[in-house]
């Protein structure tokens, strides 16, 4: 009954939406309750924080996503379109440059 009140408290983006504040709040109040030790307690923060970064790692991912798309259907450039035509701006200097000195 445990394992499955604590994995209920661990799942899904309500955990990425939530702030890390909060989320060690809320594990340090069910650790309480349920009487845990100080190792068990110790160690389900832990699984808090784990679980926590990988929500949050999964969640901006998917935003990023969102907004490459619609930024696509705008039409407008991304960093990584930048960072290539800045390359190949200075490709084009560093060229033109060597012709002038010949």
């Amino acid at each position: 009954m445990l394992e499955t009140i604590k994995k209920s408290v661990l799942t899904g983006v309500g955990l990425a939406l939530r702030s890390k504040g909060e989320i060690e709040e809320l594990a340090k109040e069910f650790a309480k309750q349920s009487k845990m030790d100080q190792t068990e307690a110790k160690q389900f923060l832990n699984e808090c924080h784990k679980k926590y970064e990988n929500s949050k790692e999964g969640f901006d991912k998917k935003i990023e996503t969102a907004i490459e798309k619609i930024l696509k259907k705008l039409d407008l450039a991304t960093q990584s379109d930048m960072k290539l035509l800045n390359q190949r701006i200075d490709e084009l200097m560093e060229k033109l440059s060597d012709t002038k000195k010949e």
